[in-house]
């Protein structure tokens, strides 16, 4: 009888881990599913033209010029990122809260947009979307599809630094794209870094 009491509060938590356990799989599986279903609808969408292309006469101005940022609504997909080393592609859309960042790579809202100069600044999960991040190396390609023209980037820097640290936000004169993810990479609950990287615009080559 001893032996029945003594053991009764360990199979309750037994069982209330094993509820709590399958709870979160069940979760995983159900955030896992929606960002899945995104990115398949998403990922010819974000790269289609959806405005007719600028006048071939220069002295008039494109009938339809690229929407802003400020005009763009959080969680329109954007475009897609490619980095053909890692494997890597996803769609990238705007906005950085935690709905846009479950189903796609976000662009900050208040950072360029990757067809304007300076500097773009997209976010997202290292457990998701930018897992494959930690293979990067200085010198790889990537590639930012868009509505409006295809980009490549090469990376020039990869930095580790404290979340208050803004300066890798800052504006650029030359056409760059900044990375930002939660860091170390296999850190479990809320990492307390940021994995940053930078890349530059590679110039367009004549087709």
């Amino acid at each position: 009888m001893r032996n029945e009491v003594a053991t009764r509060p360990f199979l309750v938590i037994q069982r209330l881990l094993v509820i709590g356990g399958v709870a979160c799989l069940g979760w995983y599986a159900f955030v896992a599913t929606r960002a899945w279903r995104y990115q398949t609808a998403k990922h010819a969408v974000a790269v289609q033209m959806p405005v007719t292309p600028p006048s071939a006469d220069a002295g008039r101005p494109a009938d339809n010029p690229p929407v802003p940022p400020s005009d763009l609504p959080i969680g329109d997909p954007i475009g897609r990122i490619e980095v053909p080393r890692l494997h890597l592609s996803a769609v990238v859309a705007n906005g950085d809260d935690d709905g846009t960042l479950r189903v796609a790579i976000g662009h900050l809202p208040d950072t360029p947009l990757p067809w304007e100069q300076g500097n773009s600044a997209l976010a997202g999960h290292r457990d998701t979307f930018f897992r494959g991040l930690r293979g990067i190396r200085v010198g790889d390609d990537m590639r930012v599809l868009t509505p409006y023209g295809d980009f490549t980037y090469q990376v020039t820097r990869t930095v580790i630094v404290m979340p208050n640290d803004l300066s890798v936000l800052e504006p650029t004169p030359q056409a760059t794209l900044t990375l930002v993810t939660c860091y170390p990479f296999s850190y479990i609950g809320h990492a307390p870094k940021r994995f940053i990287l930078q890349a530059a615009r590679l110039e367009r080559r004549p087709s």
